[in-house]
């Protein structure tokens, strides 16, 4: 038997050197899989029906509860196939260099992704939502607002698995926003307006720079960190590939569990909040009751919103002196939001919206007791002065000094307190799945990762090096509430320290991440805007 022969069997053995990949499924951790499947399902219907039964409102028909289930399973969906798709990123190292037996790697780094998401802040959540168009949002449990949620879910999910199948490791945040890109266009297109008005660039732009400048980091800084520690940590043999199958020195071997612990942690707190702000539009949509408003808010929050509210009133008001609003203020503030131009109704038409929600809250008493009937608009209001805030306070032509700016911020914050939140339950429906998702589906990646960027096997140093920037940065963007692709860092940390440790490049691997890297914002457009189209004629 040949060599080439044994090599393409399916019994044959690693190379020297190469880590074990392939092991049967064990029945019982199979059976313990599906048991917590099973129970996150059953914990997410059984949270649903509490919340639900506590309003005491809801859908009367069964048919809102079928569509809930769907749209909810599919969100649930994305974030399993995120899992296995982004799963190499922090394992590859820790099982290239032998730090951790490849089963090992992936229960820990499933658990830390799960713990990640439990502890996760939500920002990343609601500015990857504040992409959406603002019309969608407002009538998210339309037939257009699940058309707009399918739509890009569904095309995230199909360009996920199409990259995974050919082993690329691509963007899940990239193919989110491409998606949700994709939608804005075609929703404004098929408004009759001009497509780019139906995406905040501003937005957009900002989560670009997050989402490009990070993997020239994670190639920068991965190279620079190996060339230092090569200048301060003298030991020839973290630079070398490693000899057979035994673990690293203890010390280089703690450190890359330590990495591959920090990557997996700051992954679940970025990517999974992308599947909550998701999960929250869509119970919003179908249960306004439950989950439209923050229910659960401090004592003494009212009495905060309302001064808060008449404050910034004011300052609106102030500033539209001399106009008057004649009928309905929020097409005009609605307008603003799209155009970023202030008009002569933008101020006096905010000064109105604002009002009528400070008086609806002092009516109330407080936002939890807001009458089941008047949720829906209450928190359409909320959302609408909110977003039209945060574009007015960074809009240059506003002509708002920086005391006032300090104090429309202060209102935003408790217009977002109020409509921005996450239960518990969403937070562990979602851990479990991309945890979950993390525990399966993940070699094909991690052989890219591992064996295809750099020409030679992966050394200790290289992968200390690249998933300590990597872990770094996602923590970075994690605190500063952007989403950032856990894949581009790590895959493009690898290529950094392969080059500064002259190890060469695979540049057709290279070519093939670039193309998919490239690809990855119009394929999701296309693919979610076409859906869109086609969801909006069927609903």
């Amino acid at each position: 038997m040949t060599a080439a022969t044994d090599f393409s069997a399916p019994e044959a053995a690693p190379a020297a050197g190469k880590p074990h990949l392939d092991h049967a499924m064990d029945p019982r951790a199979a059976l313990i899989f599906l048991a917590v499947l099973a129970g996150g399902l059953f914990y997410m219907a059984y949270s649903i029906y509490l919340d639900v039964a506590a309003t005491g409102g809801g859908p009367t028909t069964i048919l809102p509860f079928v569509l809930l289930g769907v749209a909810l399973v599919t969100a649930l969906g994305f974030e399993f196939v995120n899992g296995f798709h982004d799963t190499a990123n922090a394992v590859a190292t820790v099982i290239y260099t032998h730090a951790l037996p490849a089963q090992t790697a992936v229960v820990w780094s499933g658990l830390c992704n799960l713990t990640g998401v439990l502890v996760s802040s939500g920002a990343v959540a609601f500015s990857i939502v504040s992409l959406l168009p603002v019309e969608l949002i407002l009538q998210v449990g339309s037939s257009a607002g699940f058309a707009m949620v399918f739509a890009l879910l569904i095309s995230a999910i199909m360009w996920n698995l199409g990259t995974w199948w050919m082993g690329l490791p691509a963007s899940s945040s990239h193919t989110l926003i491409g998606s949700i890109v994709g939608v804005g266009i075609a929703n404004a297109l098929m408004r009759g307006v001009d497509g780019t008005s139906g995406v905040d660039w501003d937005q957009v732009t900002k989560i670009g720079y997050a989402l490009l400048l990070s993997p020239v980091f994670g190639f920068v800084l991965s190279a620079v960190l190996l060339l230092v520690m090569k200048a301060v940590v003298r030991t020839p043999s973290l630079y070398k590939a490693p000899e057979g199958r035994d673990p690293p020195p203890i010390w280089i071997r703690g450190l890359l569990i330590l990495t591959c612990t920090l990557v997996s942690f700051f992954h679940g707190s970025n990517d999974g909040q992308k599947g909550m702000g998701l999960i929250m539009l869509i119970l919003i949509g179908v249960v306004p009751t439950a989950y439209a408003l923050n229910r659960a808010p401090p004592e003494g929050h009212a009495a905060e919103f309302i001064a808060s509210a008449q404050a910034a009133s004011k300052i609106v008001e102030a500033h539209g002196a001399g106009f008057s609003v004649i009928g309905d203020p929020r097409p005009a503030v609605t307008d603003y939001i799209h155009a970023h131009k202030i008009s002569e109704g933008t101020y006096p038409s905010l000064a109105v919206l604002v009002k009528e929600i400070s008086q609806s809250v002092s009516e109330y008493g407080s936002v939890a007791k807001t009458p089941i009937d008047k949720v829906a608009n209450v928190r359409n209001d909320m959302y609408l002065a909110s977003e039209a805030l945060r574009v007015i306070g960074k809009d240059k032509e506003s002509e708002l000094t920086a005391p006032e700016k300090k104090q429309i911020g202060e209102f935003k914050k408790q217009l977002d307190f109020s409509t921005k939140f996450i239960p518990i339950w969403v937070k562990v429906c979602v851990a479990i799945a991309l945890g979950l998702g993390t525990m399966v589906g993940w070699k094909r990646i991690v052989v890219t990762v591992g064996e295809k960027i750099g020409k030679t096997h992966l050394t200790y140093g290289q992968g200390a090096a690249a998933e300590l920037v990597a872990a770094a940065t996602i923590g970075a963007a994690d605190g500063f509430g952007l989403p950032v692709s856990t894949t581009h860092v790590l895959s493009s940390g690898v290529a950094g320290t392969m080059v500064a440790n002259g190890s060469g490049m695979q540049w057709s691997t290279v070519r093939n991440l670039a193309m998919a890297w490239v690809l990855t914002l119009p394929v999701a457009m296309i693919l979610s805007g076409s859906l869109f189209f086609l969801f909006r004629h069927l609903f």
